[in-house]
């Protein structure tokens, strides 16, 4: 399924809420990252797994090494849904 960057934005954006219950929406933005967020590795995972099950993809772990903030991420996870 074909996906645009905002909707994917918005995908990780509701995850991570989800995930980081405290967290204030507002400082979700693509140049955070969810450490910046709080989120300690099972946080980060948590949020990956529900995105790319909500996107209907999956995306080889390995490929999250280079993942710094949200926007690499979304990145990420658009090349995936195509």
């Amino acid at each position: 399924m074909k996906f645009s960057q905002q909707e994917i934005f918005e995908v990780v954006k509701q995850n991570s809420i989800k995930v980081l219950m405290d967290v204030d929406p507002s400082l979700i933005t693509l140049d955070t990252s969810l450490t910046e967020l709080g989120a300690n590795s099972i946080d980060r995972v948590e949020v990956v797994m529900y995105s790319m099950e909500q996107l209907g993809i999956e995306v080889p772990r390995t490929e999250f090494r280079g993942v710094r903030d949200i926007r690499t991420l979304v990145d990420l996870l658009h090349s995936y849904c195509r």
